[in-house]
């Protein structure tokens, strides 16, 4: 992975986006100003309880729901001002996997199909060349193509039709990878297999990830570094170790309390919130959090706090941060 310190520019920026959603004459504020970088090489975890604007926030980066306002540049090039010929270009660059694998596939097209399908419209390659690329794409996610490949999606298991959604998001061998909850729906005997798979590929294929998820156990194994979202923005970002050890949001560490632990005896005091989440057209004034938060004070109702560094490569927008 890239030293974030020293690397020249990040591959993908996100300032200040936010995205909203008409409902009647009010609009739901899903994603309210988030900002963060990624690097080339890193995976950055996005987690966050359901509702809290995460797969906003992915599926405004490639652009599947246009940003009310802010800015998204992807590797020196700006993509909320594209026109649509430049951004279809672009997304071939970014690529994203959702998450349900059975509904994001054609039943009707066969696997071989499927995965052909981009690299079809973008006339890469003969037909034999893409034969190849695809037969050599869908081996490497653990597809025997001979005998898969002209079944369709409706015969395979959910992990399997993941495994496909991969081949087919990597075939025209994307720089970036949005995975929006992509092992949320499946065993977990099956997610380790489909976490191992993405880390092996990330690491052959050079990826970049981003990856949204509400489960802290899968995030924390998987990223480098973690940014934590609530009610459409974000309270903390940190490296996945330093995050899971020393939480500075109140939010984070009742997240933290809440996962459950996989060893007998640990022992851990949980962390209680009071009241319920509040609603994402009319939320808290100042801080989102503060009508839920044990540290709440007349400030908090007052001022937004904004993400600011405590320490080397930690963020945390709260005015009362834990340890202070």
């Amino acid at each position: 992975m890239t030293d974030p310190a020293e690397a020249a520019a990040p591959l993908l920026r996100v300032e200040d986006l936010y995205v909203s959603f008409a409902k009647g004459r009010s609009a739901v504020q899903a994603v309210a100003g988030v900002s963060f970088d990624i690097y080339a090489g890193e995976t950055l975890g996005l987690v966050g309880e359901s509702g809290c604007g995460k797969s906003t926030t992915g599926r405004a980066i490639v652009q599947v729901e246009k940003p009310t306002s802010g800015k998204i540049t992807f590797d020196g090039t700006e993509l909320t001002t594209l026109g649509r010929g430049g951004l279809r270009t672009l997304r071939t660059q970014v690529q994203m996997i959702f998450q349900d694998p059975i509904s994001s596939l054609n039943p009707r097209r066969r696997v071989n199909d499927i995965v052909a399908e981009p690299l079809t419209i973008w006339k890469i390659g003969t037909k034999e060349e893409r034969a190849t690329r695809v037969n050599a794409m869908l081996d490497s996610v653990g597809i025997d193509p001979y005998i898969a490949g002209n079944r369709r999606p409706r015969e395979f298991s959910g992990g399997q039709c993941q495994r496909i959604s991969i081949a087919r998001a990597l075939v025209l061998q994307p720089k970036l990878l949005v995975c929006d909850e992509i092992v949320s729906a499946l065993d977990v005997s099956v997610q380790a297999q489909i976490l191992n798979l993405l880390e092996d590929l990330k690491a052959a294929h050079g990826l970049t990830v981003l990856f949204i998820a509400h489960d802290l156990a899968v995030v924390k194994n998987v990223s480098d570094r973690v940014a934590v979202m609530y009610l459409g923005r974000l309270c903390e970002v940190a490296p996945s170790d330093l995050l899971y050890e020393v939480p500075a949001h109140h939010y984070t560490a009742a997240l933290l309390s809440s996962a459950v632990e996989p060893d007998p005896e640990t022992t851990r005091t949980p962390v209680i919130l009071a009241g319920e989440p509040p609603s994402p057209i009319n939320p808290p004034s100042g801080c989102r959090f503060r009508t839920r938060c044990p540290r709440a004070e007349p400030r908090c109702a007052a001022e937004v706090p904004e993400l600011r560094t405590i320490a080397p490569g930690h963020q945390v927008a709260c005015h009362f941060p834990i340890g202070s």
